[in-house]
């Protein structure tokens, strides 16, 4: 697959809410869904194809929407990072979602700072825990002194890591208030007036600066990937964006303002080793247990190969056509093409929500869909007899995703997660 790397720039706010099914308070998305980019760069083919009078339906605009290969818009998350105490910057590392096993101290949870106590991954030593039957409780490692409050909870957010330096996503969003307007006198409607939730378009670098002076604004970006299976396709893509890179609008309320952005797209490169990631996450988990043994024996056979699915995104799952936020072994023997394994589901870790939208296109609600939300592990194991042939299972599974309506950039997985390597005494 030929990857293709968006830089999307936010020149005004982006109204992209959605509505809990059967709610009445629309919420902001805290980033760019796949579908809605997918959306975007589809309805400005269409728009330039009507103005030349060319047909829309074929050609490449099948292949990269239509057809069997059509080509994955994986969800653009924020690159905007917390790289001080005080200080946000954009950076350029890889933008990925904190497994749900990761927990940060209650009273003041986040990525270790003077402040802050960190964040680690307890994953390995549960299932250590598990294997020796050992009772234990996490704690905050920087809860000191008499009457702290030691407690943990999950803690969710975007990460990256830049300069060997764990870093917090995100972007800031607002409320605009708007007026309903009559149109058959052109004024202000009596009575009609709203809210839209939107997420800003800028962000200061140092949001506490004292002086307003020193505060240097400057404009959000998001980062996402699209999979492209014909190298000439994808080259004549990342044409097309850089071409008219300030023609596109995301989200709603578009003919009012909101929603403009700059995107470029350049050739995307390989992904770090999904081998190496797998040996230094088995070598982890063998250390770890041999530190566990000291409260007890256990039978745990360290010569399988053992691998986690981390959900980068949220996923719609289904097993004998019903919904499901579980990935059993069978669903992911399914996914992978491979039949009789010797594979086993050893822990997971999920939650759900509910799923819909607005098709324009065919100008229709979507069906609202039961999700795993972004986030969710799920621990398997092999024997090591078949460890080549999932390997290469693995590396399709991380290109293609899992579950439904991949293309829109549901079910984007990255396996073995290097953040379950931070352990308690060296949180994050």
């Amino acid at each position: 697959m030929n990857r293709v790397d968006l830089f999307i720039t936010a020149e005004s706010p982006l109204a992209l809410g959605r509505r809990r099914p059967g709610g009445s308070i629309s919420e902001v998305e805290t980033y760019i869904p796949g579908s809605v980019l997918r959306g975007a760069i589809a309805s400005q083919i269409l728009q330039q194809a009507n103005q030349s009078n060319d047909q829309p339906q074929s050609g490449d605009f099948e292949t990269l929407f239509l057809g069997d290969t059509a080509a994955i818009f994986q969800n653009a998350y924020p690159a905007i990072a917390q790289v001080g105490t005080d200080e946000w910057s954009i950076v350029n590392d890889t933008v990925r979602v904190l497994p749900a096993t990761a927990v940060s101290s209650k009273t003041n949870p986040g990525f270790r700072s003077a402040e802050k106590g960190g964040v680690f991954d307890t994953l390995i030593d549960s299932f250590c825990r598990d294997q020796v039957q050992q009772p234990y409780e996490f704690t905050d490692p920087s809860a000191t002194g008499e009457g702290a409050n030691s407690q943990v909870e999950p803690y969710s957010a975007f990460y990256s890591i830049t300069n060997q330096q764990y870093c917090k996503h995100e972007v800031s969003s607002r409320f605009l208030t708007r007026v309903g307007i009559n149109r058959r006198r052109a004024t202000a409607e009596e009575q009609v007036l709203y809210s839209v939730a939107v997420l800003n378009e800028s962000f200061a670098e140092r949001p506490k600066a004292a002086r307003y002076e020193h505060q240097r604004w400057r404009n959000v970006v998001y980062r996402s990937t699209v999979l492209v299976e014909d190298t000439d396709l994808a080259i004549a893509f990342v044409d097309f964006i850089n071409r008219e890179p300030q023609s596109f609008r995301i989200g709603g309320s578009t003919s009012r303002g909101l929603g403009k952005v700059q995107i470029k797209a350049i050739a995307g490169t390989a992904p770090d080793s999904l081998e190496t990631r797998v040996k230094q996450f088995n070598q982890a988990l063998e250390k770890r247990m041999s530190l566990w043994t000291i409260f007890g024996e256990h039978d745990t056979d360290l010569s399988r190969m053992y691998f986690t699915i981390d959900l980068q995104s949220d996923a719609i799952l289904n097993e004998n056509w019903q919904r499901t936020t579980m990935i059993s072994a069978e669903m992911l023997e399914q996914f992978a093409g491979i039949a009789n394994s010797s594979l086993s589901l050893h822990r997971a870790y999920s939650s759900y929500d509910y799923r819909s939208g607005w098709n324009a296109a065919w100008e229709l609600m979507k069906d609202v869909e039961l999700v795993t939300n972004r986030g969710a592990v799920y621990l398997f194991s092999v024997d090591s007899v078949e460890y080549q042939r999932w390997l290469e299972a693995l590396k399709k599974l991380e290109e293609k995703g899992v579950g439904d309506r991949t293309v829109e950039g549901f079910g984007q997985v990255r396996i073995c997660d290097e953040f379950h390597e931070t352990f308690r005494e060296k949180a994050a």
